[in-house]
């Protein structure tokens, strides 16, 4: 007699959430989509270096959450969040980024992203940032958390403290740039505004940081990249 062949139930499969990653050193990238990968509910939709090909990927794939470096391939992270937020507003967004965290961390919320964590956090964290984002809370560390009740309770502004605070996002971005070499030219092509424009940002960033010409800032924003570890 024919031994009866034995089935096996299928294991309902869940639904995963949707991850894009967005940053444009592939080793990054390569990194966070094992972490993430090794996560039973999580999974990477889609990579991009720049802003227009991550733009795309949101279009076309619908991600639950956006990753996103604030220095990317020849655009602004931070103009990146403004722009999803813009279209996709029940997008969540975190962004992951070596920048010191007491500079962008208000910037990168107003922006519309829900979360900061710095790129030398260990694994866990930026799982458990993803996490709590993804549900709809608020992620920063404990020390900047704690930084942010303090101004809200005692009616601060950021702005306070390091002169770099003071500088508008554009300002901060116009700032980014010169420190990573780029030229006038580079600078208003790469953010898709006129040279008058990067010159009359310019002009502020001196006054505000008290720089007496172009060799000065230049100095000053390549020392600041280089301590915040850019590439």
């Amino acid at each position: 007699m024919a031994k009866k062949k034995q089935t096996r139930a299928k294991e309902p499969v869940g639904k995963k959430t949707k991850v894009l990653l967005v940053d444009d050193h592939p080793i990054v990238r390569n990194g966070l989509r094992m972490l993430i990968q090794h996560q039973p509910d999580l999974a990477v939709c889609g990579e991009a270096e720049d802003a227009p090909e991550a733009l795309e990927i949101v279009e076309s794939k619908m991600p639950d959450m956006v990753v996103i470096d604030l220095s990317l391939k020849n655009t602004s992270g931070l103009d990146l969040v403004k722009d999803i937020k813009g279209r996709y507003p029940k997008i969540r967004m975190l962004v992951l980024s070596v920048h010191d965290e007491s500079i962008y961390a208000e910037r990168v919320l107003r922006a519309g992203a829900a979360g900061y964590i710095m790129k030398k956090e260990v694994a866990t964290k930026v799982v458990a940032a993803i996490r709590r984002v993804l549900t709809g809370e608020i992620y920063l560390s404990e020390e900047m958390s704690s930084r942010m009740v303090h101004m809200f309770i005692g009616g601060r502004s950021e702005a306070s403290g390091h002169p770099i605070k003071s500088l508008t996002d554009r300002e901060l971005e116009v700032f980014q740039l010169i420190g990573r070499g780029f030229k006038t030219g580079e600078v208003a092509k790469s953010l898709k505004v006129s040279v008058s424009t990067v010159e009359y940002h310019r002009a502020h960033i001196k006054e505000k940081l008290q720089l007496n010409d172009a060799s000065e800032l230049m100095r000053y924003a390549v020392q600041w990249m280089n301590g915040q570890g850019a590439t």
